[in-house]
């Protein structure tokens, strides 16, 4: 029936969306590679590596190719890159640590492409580099904070490694405009956060000429940093695709494509909010909120009782609190149904909407879990002096 369907659809064991259940919902030119009988040097087999990258996405481009490069590269390269912009959200913090954490465990180096200078061009932080750049150190302290295993995990800062070797960055840079027209670097305005379309439906030719610079930039990262698999939002997916397909277009044509691998987006917390905002605080759980702060968000947060689909509340639950945490616990006198111990998130789909589970037992349990997880984050910046320097520094900052 339609209430089971949307039961499994939301049943996934880790960071995923559509597609397959616990896993990216895969683009497959054909048909997969049989699996090789022996073990990768991460300790896992070839078929533990494949699932454990396929599940932290919501769409995998293309799942062949991914799972021929973990066959033949012991640590493929994946990449994402951040504008440091403001202060993290729970997504930003602790969902891309769980990507990161399994990416790794699977084999892969993680190189993270510190953008200053892409805030920079996008006018994050009214365009103060100093600003910029105290914003992305606070960043990389949060993500230490929270668990981030930084074994096989790169910080590179655009404005350096751009300098170092501007002579392979630029006319790469120069190539991806010279074979790509206006309107389909426009339709990578989203990378931004800006709309590709301008009130009246037609081409937004209100971008910045620096915001025409930036998908060229951004496309042109993926292959300076020698990336394998671009393990970023469903939101740069676009620019993610024009790497794709500027390896047919350069010349000599590029062999190997970088594998897209794109994890869901978290919306607002608030009723109508498809996103979180940095601007709007009320919008999202941040990293280093107090525990004050988590329990009235939640609790003036979105949760129709009965409905899946669009209940942010739910969202935290299955990208969040189960992935992270193993469980969800919902605490309840007796008469109200007592305790229980979600480990599969279907259960916790199928009771919300049979109406077994009411949003007063959710936000409760939400918040306290919530919490739980950020406390280390806390403890961080209440403890260690610099990051409690850096963290009074990136919050007086305007975003």
């Amino acid at each position: 029936d339609a209430a089971a369907g949307r039961a499994v659809e939301w049943a996934k064991p880790g960071p995923c969306a559509k597609g397959t259940p616990g896993r990216a919902a895969a683009s497959s030119s054909q048909p997969a590679a049989p699996a090789a009988p022996a073990a990768q040097p991460s300790g896992l087999s070839l078929d533990e590596r494949y699932e454990l990258c396929l599940s932290i996405g919501e769409e995998c481009v293309q799942a062949d190719e991914l799972r021929r490069l973990l066959e033949k590269k012991p640590n493929p390269v994946c990449y994402d890159g951040f504008e440091p912009s403001g202060r993290m959200h729970i997504a930003q913090g602790v969902m891309k640590a769980l990507n990161v954490n399994k990416l790794t465990k699977s084999g892969c180096i993680f190189k993270f492409w510190v953008a200053d200078w892409f805030a920079y061009l996008n006018n994050k932080m009214g365009g103060d580099l100093k600003k910029i750049r105290k914003v992305g150190e606070y960043m990389i302290e949060v993500w230490k904070a929270i668990g981030m295993d930084m074994d096989r995990v790169e910080f590179h800062w655009t404005s350096e490694e751009i300098n170092s070797r501007s002579a392979e960055y630029w006319p790469l840079v120069m190539d991806i405009a010279r074979v790509n027209n206006l309107k389909r670097i426009i339709r990578c305005s989203q990378i931004m956060g800006r709309a590709e379309s301008d009130e009246t439906g037609g081409v937004n030719l209100n971008l910045s000429a620096a915001q025409i610079m930036y998908p060229c930039m951004q496309c042109a990262d993926i292959f300076f940093l020698k990336a394998d698999i671009c393990q970023l939002g469903m939101d740069q997916r676009k620019v993610n695709m024009l790497a794709r397909e500027y390896c047919d277009q350069c010349k000599p044509k590029r062999k190997n494509k970088p594998v897209i691998l794109s994890h869901h987006m978290l919306s607002g917390l608030l009723q109508g909010q498809e996103k979180m905002s940095k601007s709007d605080p009320n919008s999202a759980i941040f990293m280093e909120d107090s525990e004050a702060e988590v329990r009235t968000k939640i609790k003036k947060a979105f949760c129709p009782p009965q409905q899946l689909e669009g209940n942010p509340c739910l969202e935290y639950v299955q990208y969040v609190i189960i992935p992270w945490s193993g469980s969800f616990t919902v605490e309840r006198k007796e008469e109200n149904g007592g305790n229980r111990t979600y480990t599969d998130f279907a259960d916790v789909a199928a009771d919300f909407e049979s109406g077994a589970l009411h949003p007063g037992d959710v936000k409760p349990a939400l918040a306290k879990a919530l919490n739980v997880i950020l406390q280390p984050v806390r403890d961080h910046f209440a403890n260690n002096k610099q990051a409690a320097q850096l963290l009074k520094t990136v919050r007086s900052y305007k975003t």
